[in-house]
């Protein structure tokens, strides 16, 4: 049994499918599913882990947000007393206020892999960002800022791969796409790849923090992304390479076969 904690996520969907595919037994762990999960509430961990050999771990909204380090902390001591012996975390890149969730895991005393990643392509068909390209504005706080995005399936296959095989724990992979984009360019792919005009507009982080907090979502994102974006996971790294013996998709194949599925269809004025 693998439990794969935020099952319905963009990657925990991913690594769970895999791992069916391959014949496991999977039980997922969130707020909706039986037994249930939730971070909130400590003791629905003990019976969402129980009978299950390892798990995949992400937090949401960040592994950097105050308070998650205890949580990690008490999730592996959870983990541990039930049988719990291996555990894949989900980390970010460049985060130092990941790095002591990190450290909880690698002091728990169970087998452990960390991968880290920074901005996922998915974001713009699955999350933040299907919006704005839907209406053909990217708005961040980027200014000219670059990004080795990666792919939330390359996520997920090197996942699977340390659940399910040896020779990764103890292993930090860091994850990123095969070369450097702007914000401009990843317009100008998206452009390309839904064959209408999508433009990058950066907006400052205040004007940022507004449009998140109007549309209910944490501040906390706007700092983050701050902290993120001044160059410091500006660089391609080899963790795909390293973990799978394969190269990481790049964009520009995300962006074409999403655009197939239609996700980035304009919302009708009618819809509205």
């Amino acid at each position: 049994m693998i439990v794969v904690i935020g099952g319905t996520g963009k990657t925990g969907r991913r690594v769970a499918d895999r791992l069916r595919a391959k014949g496991q037994d999977v039980r997922a762990g969130s707020r909706s599913t039986e037994p249930r999960f939730d971070w909130e509430d400590a003791s629905t961990w003990e019976g969402a882990l129980r009978g299950a050999e390892a798990a995949y771990v992400t937090y949401y909204p960040d592994l950097a947000f105050p308070g998650v380090p205890e949580l990690i902390e008490e999730f592996c001591r959870v983990a541990r007393s039930v049988g719990v012996r291996r555990v894949v975390l989900l980390s970010g890149r460049g985060e130092e206020g990941a790095v002591a969730s990190e450290q909880a895991v690698q002091r728990s005393g169970l087998e452990w892999t960390v991968v880290r990643c920074n901005w996922f392509n998915q974001n713009f068909s699955e999350s933040f960002f299907l919006e704005p390209v839907r209406a053909g504005v990217l708005s961040i706080p980027a200014g000219d800022a670059v990004e080795p995005f990666v792919d939330a399936d390359d996520i997920a296959d090197v996942a699977v791969a340390a659940l399910t095989e040896p020779g990764h724990t103890g292993q930090v992979y860091e994850l990123s796409g095969p070369r450097l984009l702007s914000f401009t360019e990843v317009a100008a792919e998206l452009s390309r790849a839904t064959g209408r005009e999508i433009r990058y507009e950066p907006v400052s982080h205040a004007e940022y923090a507004a449009e998140l907090e109007r549309e209910g979502l944490p501040g906390d994102f706007a700092d983050l992304f701050a902290i993120i974006l001044d160059g410091r996971n500006a660089s391609v790294t080899d963790g795909v390479e390293r973990a799978l013996g394969r190269a990481p998709r790049d964009f520009s194949a995300y962006a074409r076969e999403a655009a197939a599925t239609g996700v980035w269809a304009p919302v009708p004025a009618a819809a509205l």
